[in-house]
């Protein structure tokens, strides 16, 4: 019984032993690895160093202003020795009679903008790239592009000049003989007007990107599908779609996770007594109550909580893409 034991003993140091050889040994083999890896790449490792500060800079250091969301901060202050009142602020806001106004504004507004949105680049990005005559192609592309490079205060100008009490629309109206609309005092035309416009000014944008990923397409995939007799419409639906289905999941990833982070300057361009009913939205409301309110720890709690809604938002889409596609970001 001892001999056995101490065989036993010896086995069970033996395979210890041995195991940690291994370990070793893929420790070695790791950071010969990293340093092959970096020897190789290492210009682009360097390129990459200007973007790598100018992140950590201007997005993670201020993160440490997020501190006033639970102070009664007022601006002069110092936001390491400030009042701290916890979580005050998103209580009242849970609790103010606008809460559930801002909430819904914000949805529809960003809900019906991703529905039109979303879909609109991958198509105008299908139909560029299998029109057979490439220099219509460019030049719609040079087109459609246009419109991004439009400043918002100058397109908002443009809307008021087409659709203002007097412009182009509401003149045209009256000479068949209809009546003026106002489509900047009535809320029902708010939220048409912004979500159409803002997809006219950057679906040729957004479209870029599918381009990119279709000019990768193999040749010889459509010639294959001619010859076994496929339209047109077929080799976009089965050639051509699969090929940037990575990419729209990606996309569609990124589009959830922003989908409560509509922008307050083209609203507040918009924004009249006649349509602040359904144009007062999240942004615009912290943008009154910490610069023109001057209340910045209660904006703050606004924002952050506007904030963690499209982070959560981000989190379960990427998790339903990584549960019933082999596509997400983390």
């Amino acid at each position: 019984m001892e001999t056995q034991t101490n065989e036993d003993l010896s086995v069970g140091f033996e395979q210890e032993r041995v195991s940690q050889k291994k370990e070793n040994v893929f420790r070695r083999i790791g950071k010969s690895n990293f340093g092959r890896n970096f020897k190789r790449n290492w210009t682009y490792l360097l390129f990459l160093i200007p973007a790598v500060v100018i992140t950590f800079v201007f997005a993670y250091i201020p993160m440490y202003g997020l501190l006033i969301a639970f102070q009664d901060f007022v601006p002069g202050d110092s936001i390491w020795n400030g009042y701290w009142i916890g979580f005050d602020n998103f209580t009242e806001f849970f609790g103010n009679y606008v809460f559930w106004d801002l909430m819904g504004n914000t949805f529809l507004l960003c809900i019906l903008g991703f529905i039109i949105g979303f879909p609109l680049p991958i198509i105008v990005a299908l139909m560029l790239h299998s029109t057979k005559n490439k220099k219509l192609s460019k030049f719609l592309q040079t087109v459609f592009n246009g419109p991004h490079f439009i400043s918002l205060v100058v397109l908002v100008g443009m809307l008021y000049l087409f659709f203002g009490r007097y412009g182009l629309v509401n003149n045209i109206i009256e000479s068949v003989g209809g009546e003026r609309y106002s489509f900047f005092l009535e809320s029902k035309a708010f939220r048409p007007l912004y979500i159409l416009s803002s997809n006219w000014q950057d679906f040729g944008w957004s479209s870029i990107i599918y381009l990119a990923a279709l000019s990768g397409v193999d040749q010889s995939q459509h010639e294959a599908a001619m010859i076994d007799g496929a339209s047109r419409f077929q080799r976009i639906l089965h050639v051509d779609f699969p090929a940037i289905s990575s990419i729209v999941s990606v996309m569609l990833i990124m589009s959830i996770g922003g989908l409560m982070g509509v922008g307050y300057e083209k609203v507040l361009l918009m924004q009249t007594d006649g349509n602040i009913g359904v144009s007062e939205i999240i942004s615009t409301y912290v943008y009154k109550q910490g610069i023109q309110g001057t209340r910045a720890g209660y904006a703050t709690a606004v924002g952050l909580f506007n904030s963690v809604i499209n982070l959560v938002l981000l989190i379960i889409a990427n998790t339903v893409s990584k549960k019933f596609s082999e596509n997400s970001l983390f």
